[in-house]
């Protein structure tokens, strides 16, 4: 069950875009805090979206035993996309200009003002709006190497991925740190994320930088 903090956080997401940012900032990429890139995001800020505001990456579909979790692939979904892709929010790229110039982030408001009267719909708002909206609002469609998911993609495919996301496994539940110190790791990477994780506690422990915040939360719980 979702709180209303997370749908908060989805909203400002997609929503509000257009008057989240200053008006000369002319394009912004989204990355899920956990995900890990390996290639080059410069790439994908100079890639052309062909006219349309934003692009995402279509979800994987050669891991083939979670086929079935995919529920955009029946019902409802199928007949609504009508041949559509259905595509992942852990990134996506933004044409802020064409976002505002097609007031985007009005049409996606009053939609998500229409749709939102039943609780029941967009249960992952931030992935379902836009989705729901391709009629209206195209989305460019990013090459499926830009996002890698264990969940969804087959193993074959991780070696050319440039960002790998800990997306949750829908056939078993598993923490996010164990996922990652088991996907992160290996011939693919520099350094795995235990070793990174290993830095990360050296220099907080060079500037005390833990022992400080630890301190802060203890005085606040006073």
């Amino acid at each position: 069950q979702q709180s209303s903090k997370q749908r908060i956080i989805w909203g400002y997401k997609i929503l509000f875009l257009d008057v989240l940012f200053p008006l000369n900032v002319k394009k912004v990429i989204y990355v899920d805090s956990d995900q890990t890139i390996r290639g080059d995001l410069s790439e994908l800020w100079k890639l052309n979206l062909q006219g349309k505001p934003y692009g995402y990456v279509p979800f994987c579909d050669s891991r083939k035993e979670t086929l079935g979790y995919q529920f955009w692939r029946s019902g409802y979904w199928k007949d609504h996309l009508r041949g559509r892709p259905y595509h992942i929010s852990a990134l996506y790229v933004v044409d802020l200009d064409v976002f505002r110039k097609t007031a985007v982030g009005d049409q996606l408001r009053a939609l998500y003002d229409n749709l939102s009267r039943d609780p029941n719909s967009l249960s992952n708002l931030d992935q379902d709006l836009p989705n729901y909206a391709q009629g209206m609002i195209p989305i460019h469609s990013l090459p499926q190497e830009w996002l890698w998911c264990e969940s969804w993609c087959s193993d074959k495919t991780k070696a050319k991925a440039k960002t790998i996301d800990l997306c949750n496994n829908p056939m078993h539940k598993e923490p996010k740190l164990e996922m990652a110190k088991r996907v992160i790791s290996g011939d693919l990477f520099e350094e795995s994320w235990v070793e990174l994780d290993d830095e990360i506690k050296a220099l907080e422990t060079k500037y005390r930088i833990g022992s400080e915040h630890e301190a802060e939360e203890a005085s606040l719980d006073m």
